[in-house]
């Protein structure tokens, strides 16, 4: 056959081929249908990996004993009520939504409905943000214990030891605005009006009992008294804060009407702004969290003996080693932690002397033992050595919990805030102990 084609092939204009795509043709593709009603088999387990960070805080959840939220149910089988959430759901979510840096009730709530990790905790269990609200800051003296019995536990196994603990603080933005600040005679002002608005709302209330609906009158007689009740313990705290002035500065004292357990300290940019202090102490062989406390001073000063007898009442005993900075530094503290007193070494950085012919590490003539000891000591290179460990441990710990979304309280008055902050420690925690049973596997038995 002289012809190479089988079958005559068409003449093709080049002009028509250079219109043609070059792929030959329109592409092919799968496209997106979203409004087609389908039925999915699957369990919310097959949803999510069997190594999910969820799963991880739902084991460790299942290990706590949470027998006094139960023992707060109300409705118990053969009695009328509706059947409350499981406690251990509650816990996990938050523990969870903690190491997710979620903070808010409402976008928790709002995860559970749409976030499949979020969804499978709660196990088809409807959630609201009230009830998600008020659990988290409700059981402070679980969240306490259970600080103590999971570091105890570490401890056991000889992960966690007391040897060498480091603490710092950390400031962190209160709820209370700047504007909420008032001194004590506007206060008064303030106190005086707010009573009037009740007793006026009772009044209206008496004479024309029809006037609204029982929930709008409620609602109204409510946030009359509840800000009654702000101010009045705004003015309670005045004459705390005027005995932490000096005498010139005593009339400057103001409290918030918001937030009456905040106070106006300043932050590591340089402003001033309401804050709580944050206090975490840190074991420095394992960076687990030991110690939890917060203060509403806004200096660090005086801080270091309370944390040392925090450990003493939750572990029997006290840290061997404590590393402050210069901020913590106080005589009286050093005097009550140290030997003869007490059990502690402290590693803090001596204040340089006015005098600049005096060596601020040679004791002097009012020094106690213990402080005289303290300064000798931070003069060796041994002890300086030690001091570098403060900011590799206690720093770290703020600043993870800095970047799980520490930045600022939604919650007000120091009990609420302190368990926002026990929740940041056992979330922390958390993570550390697997972290701590793997690095020990790995060394030679």
């Amino acid at each position: 056959m002289d012809n190479q084609f089988l079958f005559e092939m068409p003449a093709v204009d080049p002009a028509a081929r250079a219109e043609e795509p070059r792929q030959g043709g329109q592409p092919r593709l799968r496209c997106a249908v979203r409004d087609q009603i389908q039925f999915r088999a699957c369990a919310l387990n097959d949803l999510l990996p069997d190594d999910h960070q969820a799963r991880i805080v739902w084991k460790f959840v299942e290990g706590l004993d949470l027998s006094p939220i139960y023992d707060q149910i109300a409705s118990v089988a053969g009695r009328p009520g509706h059947p409350a959430a499981d406690p251990r759901i509650l816990f996990t979510l938050w523990l969870y939504a903690t190491l997710r840096g979620v903070g808010s009730a409402r976008e928790l709530d709002r995860l559970c409905e749409q976030h499949v990790a979020y969804m499978w905790i709660c196990g088809d269990v409807s959630m609201n943000y009230h009830t998600l609200s008020d659990f988290r800051t409700r059981h402070v003296e679980l969240l306490d214990r259970l600080l103590t019995e999971s570091v105890a536990s570490l401890m056991a196994e000889g992960l966690v030891s007391l040897d060498r603990v480091a603490q710092d603080g950390m400031k962190v933005r209160a709820s209370a605005g700047a504007a909420s600040f008032r001194r004590k005679a506007t206060l008064e002002e303030l106190l005086a009006e707010a009573k009037q608005q009740v007793e006026a709302l009772r009044s209206e209330l008496e004479a024309d009992p029809a006037g609204a609906t029982d929930r709008q009158r409620a609602a109204r007689q409510r946030a009359a008294e509840e800000r009654e009740e702000r101010i009045r313990a705004a003015l309670n705290q005045i004459p705390q804060i005027e005995a932490a002035k000096k005498a010139a500065d005593k009339e400057k004292a103001r409290a918030s009407t918001t937030d009456a357990d905040a106070r106006t300290m300043k932050m590591g940019d340089g402003g001033f702004r309401p804050a709580f202090n944050v206090q975490f102490a840190t074991a420095a062989d394992s960076q687990v969290i030991t110690g939890v406390e917060v203060t509403n001073s806004g200096g660090d000063q005086g801080q270091m003996a309370p944390m040392v007898k925090q450990h003493e009442t939750r572990y029997g005993k006290t840290p061997g080693e404590m590393l402050v900075d210069g901020g913590f530094v106080k005589k009286e503290d050093i005097d009550t932690v140290s030997a003869p007193r007490g059990g502690t070494i402290v590693f803090a950085p001596v204040m340089k002397s006015k005098d600049p012919n005096r060596d601020p590490h040679e004791p002097r003539a009012d020094d106690s033992h213990a402080v005289a000891e303290w300064r000798k000591r931070m003069a060796t290179d041994e002890a300086k050595e030690i001091y570098k460990q403060r900011a590799a441990t206690a720093e770290c710990s703020n600043a993870h919990a800095r970047n799980r979304g520490l930045q600022r309280f939604i919650v007000r008055g120091l009990r609420k805030v302190k368990a926002v902050a026990l929740w940041y420690a056992l979330a922390h925690n958390l993570i550390r102990a697997p972290a701590l049973r793997a690095e020990a596997a790995l060394k030679p038995s």
